[in-house]
């Protein structure tokens, strides 16, 4: 048996479960008011989450026993929490919050602070950079997959209100050709500077498109390496003076899907938005940094939304999470909170190389609302499986346009449907027509915040990635590899190597693969 099925709090969690609260009877305006925190702007309204004081206690007991806040504190502070005992592993630091440590006054470990600094040094550069090529470039491409293209993609998107005059952002990352020639016909090459995001420096689908985009450049007669940015690793072969107009470091202590506020997505940002808007995201993500390492457990917004998820996932037995904003520019939030939580929390064993006898990481999807509600939501309301809901909300919306029509603006009527929606679920509907009941008792959760800017932005942000650390800490599982991404790249390989023998006509001696080639 696992540590986390040993702690007391599982099996007094594990009774509570067999009679958790019904929300059709329970819901009422003083528990929407008692089931809340608030903290840096942002309100977790949980009265819809099917627990009671019982169950809170029991899971903030989890989080002290599990030593939750303890490990948050390990992780910032730079120790190794990145390995499995006994076993080879990345054995590494984790210090994505480092990098935006660069405006604290807060006394850090040495490993910290030592990141902290190669941090700042990074926007030094980075400032100076933005400063002299201003005006040289309308648009940029940022060139990338995974964590170099969901995070920075996901802010970009989120945050297009705030772009400086005549900028615009292009992302490339299928392996796809279609997806470079889409990207390629709407820009002016001349015009265009070219981000390559790749921390090893050899990224087989990153280097492709690379190519691709330096061949149709040097078509249009521009020389590439004035167009050209690398984001690596430092000395790695994309490290290279002579074929990049300069290069930026990202390090083996950030992991890819941790990476937006490293120079994987600060070099973009900081072209669309300006150093100063860059600077704010920062601060808005150490902000929730130091929240999810000081607030008691209590008031700790990710933590309680782990907790939260934890209730939902090992004892109500629910195995997915849809995340919807209520908010058009965070429409590939999601896409980036998949990564972040699939990859982070799909393991099978823990920190000591055991198999788990417990549920990890559940399956995490989402789109927009209002959009969802006339796409999906048939089956969260009315399907046969309860599905958990984490919605995001905005008290202003972003352009500040807006019109009153029949009485209400947009705005109010986007709130409206995000509130009623949240109450729909948990209380459902009885009817003499069973087409038109509901069953309710859905549980969900709101995160409401007053406006999506940058600050705002940096601290969601922040928020989700320490919310998935929390679930990893006390389900004890490495939340900082992704070796299950490995074996399907090394069959890839093998699979390029047939295609490359046929053309060369070579001899091939994987015969799975050569299955899949006759269909061609």
């Amino acid at each position: 048996m696992s540590n986390f099925q040993h702690l007391p709090s599982v099996h007094r969690l594990q009774g509570l479960a067999a009679r958790p609260i019904d929300l059709r009877a329970a819901l009422t305006p003083e528990r929407i008011a008692h089931f809340s925190a608030k903290a840096l702007g942002f309100t977790l309204l949980f009265g819809t989450e099917r627990i009671d004081e019982d169950i809170l206690s029991a899971l903030l007991h989890l989080a002290s026993e599990s030593r939750g806040l303890e490990k948050m504190a390990a992780m910032q502070s730079g120790k190794v929490l990145n390995r499995i005992e006994g076993f080879p592993s990345e054995n590494r630091a984790v210090l994505h919050t480092a990098m935006r440590d660069v405006f604290s006054n807060r006394q850090s470990s040495l490993e910290a602070s030592h990141a902290a600094s190669a941090a700042e040094a990074e926007l030094h550069k980075l400032e100076q950079f933005l400063t002299d090529i201003e005006g040289r470039f309308t648009d940029v491409i940022q060139i990338g997959i995974g964590g170099s293209d969901l995070g920075p993609k996901a802010l970009c998107l989120a945050l297009e209100a705030f772009y400086l005059p005549n900028r615009r952002m292009h992302f490339i990352s299928n392996v796809d050709p279609d997806d470079a020639a889409a990207v390629l016909e709407k820009v002016d090459l001349g015009k265009t500077l070219v981000i390559v995001v790749s921390k090893s420096g050899t990224t087989l689908e990153t280097l492709t498109n690379e190519e691709l985009v330096r061949t149709q450049m040097k078509k249009a007669g521009h020389e590439p390496k004035n167009h050209f940015v690398a984001v690596t690793g430092k000395d790695s072969p994309m490290d290279d003076p002579k074929r990049y107009l300069a290069s930026f470091y990202i390090w083996d202590f950030v992991g890819g899907r941790y990476s937006a506020t490293s120079m994987v997505g600060a070099v973009i940002l900081g072209f669309a938005i300006g150093f100063r808007g860059l600077k704010e995201i920062l601060r808005g993500a150490h902000e929730m940094d130091l929240h999810a390492l000081e607030a008691q457990a209590h008031s700790n917004l990710p933590l309680l939304s782990a907790l939260l998820g934890i209730w939902n996932r090992n004892f109500l037995k629910l195995p997915t999470v849809a995340i919807i904003p209520y908010s058009q520019a965070l429409h590939r939030f999601p896409a980036h909170l998949q990564q972040l939580d699939m990859e982070s929390n799909g393991k099978r064993i823990d920190k000591l190389g055991k198999p788990v006898d417990f549920s990890t990481g559940p399956v995490i999807w989402g789109e927009p609302g209002t959009n969802g509600q006339h796409s999906f939501y048939q089956l969260i309301h009315q399907g046969t499986d309860v599905v958990p809901l984490e919605f995001i909300g905005l008290k202003k919306n972003q352009y500040t346009q807006d019109l009153e029509i029949q009485h209400t603006t947009s705005q109010e009527k986007l709130l409206s449907n995000l509130f009623a929606q949240s109450i729909a679920l948990a209380i459902g509907q009885e009817s003499e027509n069973p087409n038109q009941t509901f069953p309710g008792n859905r549980p969900n959760r709101i995160l409401l915040a007053d406006r999506l800017d940058p600050h705002t932005l940096g601290a969601l942000l922040a928020f989700y990635e320490h919310k998935v650390a929390f679930q990893g800490f006390i389900w004890n599982i490495n939340s900082f590899d992704q070796e299950g991404v490995q074996l399907g790249k090394k069959l890839a390989g093998e699979v390029l190597e047939l295609f490359k023998n046929k053309r060369t006509k070579g001899r091939g001696e994987f015969k799975l693969g050569e299955a899949y080639l006759r269909f061609l």
